[in-house]
């Protein structure tokens, strides 16, 4: 005898937003969704990330998700208008659009688009990253991708804000080895344990950024169920490239600078041919306090 699990709908019982079922991407796309502590890296990360990918020959779309609309600049070179803007500028009239016009080519043909985000206090993530999937959607600009990579603001504060993992196959969080990076973490593994329910999302693994040592993101793994796929220590060509608006691929190649491409690539090979979902876990505030720092 076959048993229904009657599941609330996404949403339900919270104050969030429910995405249009209709305004999925295709399942072609492998959809990948960064996540961490705001100012943790993730632009960085997924920047570097989506040229390593277009490096294997893959063609790569980045997603901002943030009001600052800063996630594609270091491909783009500029900050380039966000998709809420020019939705604005013809009063959400999108035929009127052409792809040129929220649509940018990034470095080695990474296309960009920045979602923008609504004003300070007054609208929800959520509906700003559904806008911006429909609006590709309807120009046909996901059919020939192979990688989607959503970077998205901070950590997981609303149900808005965790709307691209209605989209994503797997979510990468990036972490540095300290408490409030980890606490972080792990409310991002309980809202994919909330959205894995209803979503194909799953987490991928973790990203250990900007740390020299991951002993407290050790512990925080063997307890959870998570796993390290990458470490980017505090190389400092890491942060000149921001600052030079490039990524880490256009920088003069010195040793320490191809070891961090290198790592970027092994990560892109990992996602594309061997990541396998995790079973993970998330903590009480207090297990966490309890579990981090030295004896």
């Amino acid at each position: 005898m076959t048993t229904t699990l009657n599941r609330p709908a996404d949403g339900q019982g919270s104050v969030q937003v429910q995405q249009d079922p209709s305004v999925q991407i295709d399942q072609g796309a492998l959809v990948i969704a960064v996540y961490g502590k705001g100012g943790i890296g993730k632009s960085t990360t997924s920047s570097n990330l989506s040229a390593a990918f277009s490096k294997l020959g893959k063609k790569v779309l980045q997603i901002g998700c943030d009001p600052k609309h800063d996630s594609t600049f270091t491909l783009t070179h500029k900050m380039v208008p966000t998709v809420i803007d020019i939705l604005e500028e013809v009063d959400f009239h999108s035929e009127e659009l052409r792809p040129q016009d929220f649509m940018f080519e990034g470095f080695n043909g990474v296309q960009c688009v920045e979602s923008g985000g609504p004003p300070a206090g007054t609208g929800c993530g959520g509906y700003v990253t559904g806008q911006t999937v429909k609006l590709l959607k309807e120009h046909h600009l996901l059919e020939d991708t192979d990688v989607v990579i959503f970077d998205v603001l901070g950590d997981v504060v609303c149900g808005g804000f965790a709307a691209p993992l209605q989209h994503a196959n797997y979510c990468l969080i990036v972490t540095a080895n300290d408490f409030d990076s980890i606490f972080a973490m792990n409310r991002i593994v309980a809202a994919i344990q909330a959205k894995a329910k209803n979503y194909k999302v799953r987490l991928g693994g973790v990203v250990a950024n900007r740390s020299a040592d991951t002993d407290q993101i050790d512990k925080f793994n063997a307890r959870t169920g998570l796993k390290t796929m990458a470490h980017f220590k505090d190389v400092d060509a890491i942060r000149r490239s921001r600052l030079k608006k490039c990524t880490i691929f256009e920088m003069e190649p010195t040793e320490d600078v191809l070891a961090v491409q290198n790592e970027y690539l092994s990560l892109a090979k990992k996602l594309s041919e061997s990541v396998k979902p995790l079973e993970a876990e998330s903590l009480k505030d207090r297990e966490i306090f309890d579990l981090l720092g030295f004896d």
